[in-house]
């Protein structure tokens, strides 16, 4: 399952977080910035930005 960060629009590969749910909060690898799941729909999901980057 893959998400696409709202900061840098990479893909963020979510395959390390196997319980995945809504508030789970993940990183991106790209940038660092720190995202909260807010929306999961089967393969799609929608994040929002909790901490900005490093």
């Amino acid at each position: 399952m893959m998400l696409t960060c709202i900061e840098c629009k990479n893909d963020v590969d979510l395959s390390s977080y196997p319980d995945l749910a809504v508030g789970h909060v993940v990183e991106c690898q790209m940038c660092g910035i720190t995202l909260e799941v807010t929306k999961m729909e089967e393969e799609h999901l929608e994040a929002e930005i909790v901490e900005e980057g490093k």
